[in-house]
């Protein structure tokens, strides 16, 4: 049988060989879905390859108006480029649209293009944008923007732009730009993208939340008073640490209208960064919905009046690492391998998640690539040993360095970051947990010497990789920098077969185990909460809040 892209264009036999390995050895579903859909399947033909009906969602008819109000950290805006934490694109999201969107069952779905197609070699992009489409200003939407946008998504020379790694394919090392040639515009609808080497995982970084897209003479510094986008919604207040607001923008005919921006107005509270308070908000009627709630917070909600859990499998995760970069009095510490290998004895990782996340989850193994990602090989635990730990402290002459471990003042970060240090210290070493402001943790969060970051479940898991752990990349936090890995990873981006990439993968995973690069412990349970009567805010696997699709039933 043969099955097509949405153009009818048949989709690549590597892909259509991998729908009958799923089926017969339960290679995961997610990432295949991810990956065909990636392609440009539909989700109806993405289902069918694996002979499966395309999941139908009972939908509650949507009352239009009303207000909702979302308990979320509210923080400062910046270029979406810079977005590092997804609570600044839930808020923007109102006006600020993607060109993809990921969903819950790994697909990816057409989003302000229209549908797109990938050769069979991954190196030909050809994007279709969506016809009918303005700016809140009244101005077509067109391919030119969409090309403007990619272009301003290479531009490395712009400190902190994570979009660089997602786009490195196109980025000329020479100029820190896009690559002469490589975004094209064909017609007023259609982008096409000239790679010079494969590379399967634009798409899904498209869909990612720093793929915000933008008005040509965008300015960050003015994003509130002139919020030029797309979306259904314009800010009508943003107090960081406080509140946040977004209203209907009735002047706007949105391009979806009809099929969403159902509220009036949409209210993100901030109650600060302890889940007590959350509880308290929600119990006495303050709130309508949570963010995302672990541990034993998460049931204590559940079982108020009128509330319901919404759960998800996700990879979200947790570091605790060491900056390889980072200078502690006068000297790069974690530099040497042998400390960050001893912090890497010390630890158990299982004990991490029982202590840290109150057992929800599953274990990992120090190397960001997780079950739900194919290209993962199990290949064990990292050596938990303590007395080996301690010798290797010892030969680095560090047994009077005092490591201070950086965390917010949360629930379940703190209390892995809590466990680290109780089992250092077991060990013998010196350590403690340093409390950092929110405001201060936010802005500093890839600079701390030792620090816990939570990271985001990814569609595939090599964007982990490169966005996180190739050399000189803006969300980079381990200051890390091996040369063998790069190849290894930048091999992996282009290779469609998944049997291929896990071998390659797994060798990727072996090299950051031995280089002890992080404490990678646990993979996260998540969940959060909307009160009765409140459709589409159930958890999204990647953090997302859509405020178009909030309603009241």
């Amino acid at each position: 049988m043969t099955f097509t892209k949405r153009n009818g264009q048949p989709l690549p036999n590597s892909l259509c060989d991998q729908a009958a390995q799923v089926r017969r050895d339960g290679v995961d579903r997610r990432e295949f879905l991810a990956l065909v859909s990636a392609f440009g399947a539909t989700s109806a033909t993405a289902y069918g390859m694996l002979g499966l009906p395309s999941p139908a969602t009972a939908q509650p008819l949507p009352n239009q108006g009303g207000t909702v109000r979302i308990q979320q950290e509210v923080r400062a805006l910046k270029d979406p480029r810079l977005f590092d934490w997804p609570q600044i694109a839930n808020f923007a999201r109102g006006w600020l649209e993607t060109l993809v969107t990921y969903e819950n069952d790994g697909t990816f779905q057409p989003g302000l293009l229209e549908s797109w197609d990938i050769s069979e070699d991954a190196k030909t992009y050809t994007l279709h944008v969506r016809q009918g489409v303005t700016w809140n200003t009244g101005a077509q939407f067109t391919a030119e923007d969409v090309a403007h946008n990619i272009a301003r998504w290479c531009d490395r020379d712009m400190k902190g732009n994570s979009m660089a790694g997602r786009f490195a394919t196109l980025v000329d090392p020479d100029t820190n730009q896009a690559l002469v040639g490589a975004i094209e515009v064909i017609d007023p609808h259609t982008v096409r993208l000239n790679l010079p080497k494969p590379d399967i995982s634009l798409i899904p970084g498209m869909a990612d939340y720093p793929a915000a897209i933008v008005p040509k003479g965008f300015d960050a510094a003015t994003m509130l008073e002139n919020p030029v986008g797309t979306g259904p919604y314009l800010p009508e207040l943003l107090e960081p640490g406080q509140k946040g607001v977004l209203v209907l923008n009735s002047a706007h005919r949105w391009w979806n209208a009809g099929k969403g921006a159902w509220m009036d107005r949409i209210e993100f509270l901030d109650f600060g960064t302890d889940p007590a308070t959350w509880a308290r908000a929600a119990q006495d009627g303050q709130i309508d919905m949570t963010y995302s709630v672990d541990g034993e917070y998460a049931d204590l909600i559940a079982n108020f009046d009128n509330w319901t859990k919404h759960d998800v499998v996700s990879m979200a995760t947790v570091v605790v690492r060491p900056n390889q970069q980072a200078e502690v009095g006068g000297i790069k510490p974690y530099a040497d391998i042998r400390l960050r290998q001893a912090i890497m004895k010390a630890v158990d990782n299982a004990i991490l998640l029982e202590l840290g996340n109150d057992g929800r989850g599953e274990v990992a193994q120090n190397h960001h690539i997780g079950p739900a990602h194919p290209e993962y090989t199990d290949i064990g635990m990292p050596e938990n040993d303590r007395s080996g730990a301690l010798e290797l402290l010892k030969e680095v002459g560090a047994e009077n360095f005092e490591m201070q471990v950086h965390t917010i003042d949360d629930a379940w970060r703190k209390n892995t970051t809590d466990a680290v240090v109780a089992q250092l210290r077991d060990a013998g070493f010196k350590a403690n947990t340093r409390i950092v402001p929110g405001t201060t943790y936010w802005e500093n969060w890839n600079t701390f010497p030792l620090s816990a970051t939570d990271w985001n479940h990814r569609p595939l898991g090599v964007q982990i990789w490169a966005l996180a752990y190739r050399s000189g990349e803006a969300w980079n936090e381990f200051g890390y920098a091996n040369p063998e890995f790069d190849a290894i990873l930048d091999e992996a981006l282009g290779t469609l077969d998944i049997e291929k990439r896990r071998t390659l993968v797994a060798r990727g995973e072996k090299i950051l185990q031995d280089d002890a690069v992080t404490i990678q412990p646990y993979w996260r349970a998540l969940a959060n909460h909307t009160v009765d009567g409140l459709a589409g805010g159930a958890h999204h696997i990647s953090f997302e809040i859509r405020p178009a699709a909030l309603h009241w039933t």
